[in-house]
């Protein structure tokens, strides 16, 4: 028995990559390395990517532009520092999706086309162009990157040969005359290549991480605590409540403070209170982590799957509430990315989310 059991283990210890699968890994799979997945993209998907990561950069960036098609001017996207755009403080970043590490013959043209549309005047000379590909620079270039003036003097020596003919379609481009002094006079410093795990890391700062790349939402911080006061935030939701409770006792209950006398309904407003801020806090907390419409989507597959018990008869209003959340805690949401962060308490409050918007309505 002794030496069957240390055979399995001599076994298991030489199977490959042998360690603890995780529960979300066996239901999912093992997480495949970004780095691998951006290696995938097609150059469109690339460019996306990268145009998702720079859209995220609100406080260096007052607004992007991503040029599509032919006669982008050597411009992929720009992120603008300020109301002048073009014409002034900005940033380039050339998106460039290879099977190989980016080289100087690929990196070179669009070199020139900085040169060349800024020397016309198209646009002010960008305060920095980063080079940006799945798989880095290669080491040649790299090195030639973090040296300006041996980058200056291989793009001057090798501008006829790999350079003039890929900036325009009239024709080569001669560096001469003026062109040429404002070339020798340029701060080839703006140049440089980002690479890829670094723009990966940043990227996991934007909503759209997730999507492309999964790994789940981070633990989630406990709301904060409910206000004593019913605030003007609130106004609406906890009206139609008092509201359907007044129904149900057959008398107004126009205000919080009146519901001392119920001590059932004073319970349950105080829960219907909480589940709201839940949900509120839910809403916040998946907001920069989630695309757009994400959470407004969850709102959405609620409000569908509990219609039909909202709109069936009950006797009062307070009724139809109880229903309604007691249903939404009940709604499968398998699909929906965020199932496994929607809590019961986040389901009810959801409902209040949507009589606060104007969705429901508790007496009829």
């Amino acid at each position: 028995m002794q030496a069957t059991l240390i055979s399995l283990q001599d076994a298991v210890k030489d199977l490959p990559s042998a360690r603890i699968l995780l529960a979300h890994e066996f239901e999912n799979g093992p997480r495949i390395d970004p780095l691998k997945i951006i290696q995938t993209y097609e150059a469109s998907e690339w460019e996306t990517f990268i145009d998702e990561w720079v859209h995220s950069l609100k406080s260096t960036y007052v607004g992007v532009m991503r040029p599509t098609g032919a006669g982008d001017k050597g411009i992929d996207i720009a992120g603008f520092c300020d109301a002048d755009k073009l014409l002034g403080t900005w940033d380039n970043h050339q998106c460039k999706h290879y099977s190989a590490p980016l080289g100087f013959s690929v990196a070179a043209p669009e070199i020139g086309k900085i040169l060349w549309y800024s020397f016309s005047g198209v646009y002010k000379a960008p305060r920095a162009c980063r080079f940006i590909a799945p798989k880095g620079a290669s080491t040649s270039l790299s090195l030639l990157l973090t040296n300006a003036d041996k980058l200056k003097t291989k793009v001057i020596a090798e501008w006829d040969k790999s350079i003039a003919g890929k900036i325009t379609s009239p024709g080569p481009v001669k560096l001469e005359g003026k062109f040429l002094d404002y070339v020798s006079s340029f701060d080839f410093r703006i140049f440089s290549a980002e690479q890829p795990r670094t723009i990966i890391e940043a990227h996991a700062k934007t909503p759209y991480h997730l999507s492309r790349f999964g790994g789940g939402l981070p633990s989630r911080p406990q709301p904060d605590a409910v206000p004593a006061e019913v605030e003007e935030a609130e106004t609406t939701y906890t009206s139609k409540l008092l509201d359907a409770y007044s129904e149900h006792k057959g008398e107004a209950v126009a205000t919080a403070s009146q519901l001392d006398k119920f001590s059932t309904l004073k319970t349950h407003f105080q829960r219907s209170r909480e589940a709201f801020y839940h949900a509120e806090s839910l809403r916040v907390f998946v907001r920069e982590k989630v695309e757009p419409g994400t959470f407004e989507g969850l709102q959405a597959e609620i409000l569908d799957g509990i219609q039909d018990t909202y709109d069936g008869d009950h006797p009062d209003g307070f009724a139809r509430v109880v229903a309604v959340t007691e249903k939404a805690q009940s709604i499968a949401l398998d699909a929906h990315p965020l199932n496994k962060s929607a809590l019961p308490k986040d389901r009810r409050g959801i409902c209040h989310q949507l009589a606060n918007d104007g969705k429901l309505t508790w007496r009829r």
